[in-house]
């Protein structure tokens, strides 16, 4: 007679019968993958990806920017890649960006669902917030404010020049030593912004915002690192405790902590429909629409807001000033230039003003040829499309991820002559007077351009001309700075000492 049963030979079938039921729903995984890395019928070109992970190998294997633009020497201004499942489309030159941000503007003014977006925001707040009324009564609070505690106030011009003292007072103790200036210009282009979220500065010594803006900028580099484009394609990765993406999102906790406390406390005295700053007036929007279950203003909104605005006003502007004073010191020619023209137009004494930029055309084209070199954020911050649309000839499909290359922009040779060359001339004409450039557009175009560019625009000049009006900027003797960036969202230069001697 046969056992009524082994119960080794009954473990062993079920482990059997397990790994048959992984391995079938590993290999379901695998094949819906693989399809969705197919192109849809009518998608632009691009360049053959690996099975499952697509283009994202490419992508880490040097800098995002210039692999996109020599792929568009390939396959054209519109291309597409594959990050590893998500289809995306590549926006290079001038007239493809232009004709997609500004002829199409409401179709590609949407924001991609990545997983990425979706864990820290939940796609709410202001710049990652979908198309559509959240992002519209966000954006539109944000300008309002910005506008009324900013820089529609002629105050506020004393305020930037204000906070100019503070940092030409902190870079003097230096005495002339070399330093690393990166500390000083992100705290004084942070309290700018921080005047208008919250209505006060924060002291050069505030080790605890000093280690918020750090952990801001260390997410930056770590947003556009090849983990979490792999976590934007395959999220079950997130369940591994190891990974880029598992230190962004630390770092993304932890600031949300800090911002949630600092709300708290300066949003302590505050009279209803009387707001002091951004904080206030978000409030405000929050009690008038406490009875529409669809209003999009919420405490966790704006928490994220504020970091967003945080972000976004202090990454960019201190890495163009960064990258200005680096220039200034390579090109001691160039930073005399700017020195000769701030004394003959603004004094020795005076603090510079606004309203003397428009005689000082050769310092305006200084800071506009750092921002067409330098490329501060080469690809933006990606779209979406909206609904199905057509693009020379193109069939792109709702949803469809869009990247915007700036760099590839500013580096057209269609609209620039020599564009590897740093020459600010190119921004003067015949009789030395300041031209505007229609492929100029650090800022982006369209619905979803940069609502803080004309703040910025202001402490660029301010900041500059009153750190070159009192200092000679050179580098320690037989120091050669890398000119190479470091990679991120946005590009910023790497570490570097520089001398500012008293003039």
């Amino acid at each position: 007679m046969w056992p009524a049963g082994d119960p080794g030979t009954a473990a062993s079938s079920g482990a059997c019968l397990l790994l048959l039921a992984l391995a079938a729903a590993v290999l379901a995984l695998v094949v819906r993958q693989l399809l969705k890395q197919r192109r849809p019928p009518g998608f632009p070109p691009g360049p053959a990806g690996l099975p499952l992970i697509g283009n994202i190998h490419a992508l880490g294997a040097e800098q995002p920017h210039v692999y996109m633009r020599r792929q568009s020497q390939i396959h054209g201004q519109i291309f597409s890649l594959d990050l590893g499942g998500i289809s995306a489309i590549v926006l290079n030159g001038y007239d493809a960006v232009k004709e997609c941000l500004v002829h199409q503007s409401e179709i590609f003014a949407d924001r991609p669902s990545l997983p990425l977006f979706k864990k820290l925001t939940n796609m709410g707040g202001l710049l990652n917030s979908k198309y559509g009324r959240g992002w519209t009564e966000h954006r539109k609070l944000a300008v309002n404010t910005f506008r009324t505690f900013g820089y529609g106030q002629r105050s506020f011009e004393h305020k930037i020049s204000e906070e100019s003292v503070y940092f030409l007072d902190a870079i003097d103790t230096y005495k002339g030593r070399p330093f690393d200036l990166k500390h000083l210009i992100t705290n004084a282009v942070s309290n700018i912004t921080n005047w208008i979220i919250f209505g006060e500065r924060f002291t050069y010594e505030d080790t605890e915002f000093q280690h918020m803006i750090e952990i801001f900028s260390e997410n930056i580099e770590l947003a556009a690192s090849a983990s979490v484009f792999l976590y934007n394609a395959f999220p079950w990765i997130g369940i591994l405790p190891f990974g880029k993406h598992q230190q962004l999102f630390k770092n993304a906790a932890e600031v949300y902590d800090f911002l949630h406390e600092l709300i708290e406390r300066v949003s302590e005295n505050r009279k209803p429909q009387a707001p002091r700053h951004f904080v206030d007036a978000y409030l405000d929007e929050m009690d008038c629409n406490e009875n529409d279950p669809e209003s999009t203003f919420s405490r966790e909104n704006l928490i994220f807001s504020v970091g967003e605005l945080i972000i976004a006003g202090t990454e960019t502007t201190t890495n163009v000033l960064r990258w200005a004073v680096l220039f200034m010191a390579l090109y001691p020619n160039i930073q005399g230039q700017v020195q000769k023209e701030i004394d003959l137009v603004i004094g020795p004494n005076k603090m510079p003003a606004l309203e003397e930029k428009c005689k000082m055309p050769y310092t305006e084209a200084v800071l506009h040829e750092v921002l067409r070199f330098c490329n501060i954020a080469p690809l933006g911050i990606f779209h979406a499309t909206s609904k199905d649309t057509v693009v020379r000839g193109y069939s792109i499909p709702e949803g469809t991820t869009v990247i915007t290359n700036l760099y590839s922009v500013h580096f057209d040779e269609k609209y620039w002559s020599n564009p590897e060359v740093f020459f600010p001339e190119r921004f003067l004409d015949g009789n030395g007077q300041f031209v505007k450039k229609e492929a100029f557009i650090p800022f982006s175009l369209g619905r979803r351009h940069c609502l803080g560019e004309q703040l910025a625009r202001m402490e660029m000049f301010l900041f500059f001309t009153s750190l070159l009006q009192r200092f000679h900027l050179c580098f320690p003797h037989g120091v050669i700075p890398d000119l190479k960036p470091r990679l991120g969202m946005t590009l910023q230069p790497q570490p570097y000492l520089i001398c500012a001697e008293r003039r």
